[in-house]
């Protein structure tokens, strides 16, 4: 059912984006009720608005703590119009009935984060605000409810488009978006005066997503992105961009006091491509060669600005984001060709010290993995040369990021083959190894990083008869010093690093 607004309730904090709604309401001759500062905006826009008090017959009273909390308000926007006893009491006590509300809430959270002085915190908690918005949600059936700013567009496009009417399903989600800013305004109240930290970067802002990892599952992003990185162009960021982002960001971060480029290629949040080199193109073209077929459609980030010589070799692969410090304007130019590739600046990477995964009756909640090597033990048949120490440490870093099982491959700071997600280990490090003589490379010489122990001597063995030269590993298995002798009778370098890194 099509709903015809004939009358508004404005009551916002914020008045930028509400120019061009008002413009509309005017020329549809829609009637505007509003109160304080948002009416002086109003008027000052040359449209007529009736004050709140002229409905009421009561002033604001208490500074602007009461203002609309009223029956002739709360009723003219809850009455349903098919009710008869609703339209007779409507009528006996002279309610205009309200079929649109916007309200944007007094900034609770902005208040928290620029001033400690509790009574200004505590005058920023909205009462009716909040109110109305439960009310005109409630009543959908019956009223329009815009909630957020970033709906104010569509909302008015809706209006011109259908001459002043609203369906039902679009009244339902301007109504399902109302109780997201309520709920989401709420927590932040909650979490104030709990002084909770532990939740505190979850209830920041709130962001509803197009949908969650597949098209048929809900998405919702609490949080500020634009705390970590700035997005200068492309498309909106996904359910599933958000999480590959977030896998990019925390490997590139391992090397955020680098002094050369590091690039690297992340697709469904397992690095498949990743190069140390001393200019960002040649450490893109490394990290390409790795697995160049994975590398369509992922993401891309590296530690460094990326530059027009850059910038023009990644355009000539599709990629859906490249995140980095900075882009040159000559890149940028580039770059941006194509439409939808998602641009991100990071800026101030933050990450929480804990992780929450949700179980079948509860959450699980552990502190992060910030710990690359506890220890460094050279336990093999030698000692590991310069290169191989340098391609040892990239390459433990790699399997940290890596899902379990996870093996990495490196040779010359550069990843040739990984293997993870395997139920087996022997299966990842074969996964490594023939990925790596796929994409033509040569792996003797080779080293290799795993997230955990070898239970037997079998990896070190299969590793070895490929040219793997080196290893490096947690150890921890009772049979450690099978692939330690193997290593000793072979002439090859093992550390142990005393330091696991499972990632289900």
């Amino acid at each position: 059912m099509n709903l015809k607004i004939t009358t508004a309730l404005i009551s916002v904090y914020n008045k930028t984006g509400l120019e061009e709604i008002v413009s509309t309401l005017k020329s549809q001759k829609i009637k505007i009720i509003s109160t304080g500062g948002t009416k002086s905006f109003i008027n000052s826009l040359g449209a007529d608005c009736i004050d709140v008090e002229e409905i009421t017959g009561f002033p604001e009273i208490l500074g602007g703590r009461v203002k609309t909390l009223n029956p002739l308000i709360f009723g003219g926007i809850l009455a349903k119009r098919t009710d008869e006893k609703h339209i007779t009491e409507i009528n006996e006590h002279h309610i205009p009935l309200i079929d649109l509300v916007i309200v944007d809430l007094y900034p609770f959270e902005e208040t928290v984060k620029s001033t400690t002085d509790e009574n200004e915190i505590i005058e920023k908690i909205d009462i009716g605000g909040p109110s109305m918005l439960r009310a005109a949600a409630k009543n959908f059936n019956e009223v329009t409810v815009i909630s957020r700013k970033e709906d104010y567009k569509t909302f008015n496009d809706l209006l011109i488009t259908q001459n002043g009417e609203i369906t039902l399903e679009q009244r339902r989600n301007f109504a399902k978006q109302a109780f997201d800013v309520c709920t989401s305004y709420d927590n932040s109240i909650s979490s104030y005066f709990n002084n909770i930290e532990l939740l505190s970067p979850f209830g920041k802002k709130e962001n509803i997503l197009r949908y969650g990892e597949n098209p048929h599952q809900k998405g919702i992003y609490f949080g500020n992105p634009g705390d970590c990185f700035k997005q200068i162009h492309g498309k909106e960021l996904s359910y599933n961009n958000l999480v590959d982002v977030d896998a990019a960001l925390r490997l590139i971060d391992e090397y955020k006091n680098e002094n050369k480029c590091v690039f690297l290629i992340l697709k469904h949040t397992n690095v498949c491509g990743m190069a140390i080199r001393d200019t960002v193109e040649n450490a893109w073209k490394a990290a390409l060669e790795g697995d160049p077929e994975s590398a369509f459609g992922g993401v891309l980030c590296s530690n460094k600005p990326i530059t027009k010589e850059a910038a023009i070799t990644i355009n000539e692969l599709f990629c859906e984001i490249l995140a980095a410090p900075a882009f040159e304007n000559d890149a940028l130019e580039v770059l941006k060709s194509k439409k939808n590739r998602i641009l991100l600046e990071i800026s101030n990477l933050k990450f929480p010290t804990f992780q929450v995964k949700n179980i079948f009756n509860g959450i699980l909640v552990q502190n992060s993995d910030q710990i690359s090597i506890k220890s460094w033990s050279e336990k093999g048949g030698r000692l590991s040369s310069e290169q191989e120490k340098e391609d040892l440490h990239f390459a433990n870093i790699i399997a940290k990021h890596l899902k379990s099982n996870a093996i990495s491959l490196v040779k010359n700071l550069q990843l040739i083959g990984k293997g993870c997600g395997q139920t087996s280990r022997i299966d990842s490090l074969k996964q490594a190894i023939d990925k790596a003589k796929k994409s033509g490379f040569d792996t003797t010489g080779s080293v290799v990083g795993s997230d955990a122990f070898f239970p037997f001597d079998d990896c070190v063995k299969i590793a070895h008869q490929a040219g793997v030269s080196a290893f490096i590993q947690p150890g921890g298995s009772i049979r450690d010093q099978d692939s330690i002798d193997y290593c000793k009778e072979n002439n090859l370098a093992m550390v142990i690093t005393e330091t696991r890194h499972f990632l289900h």
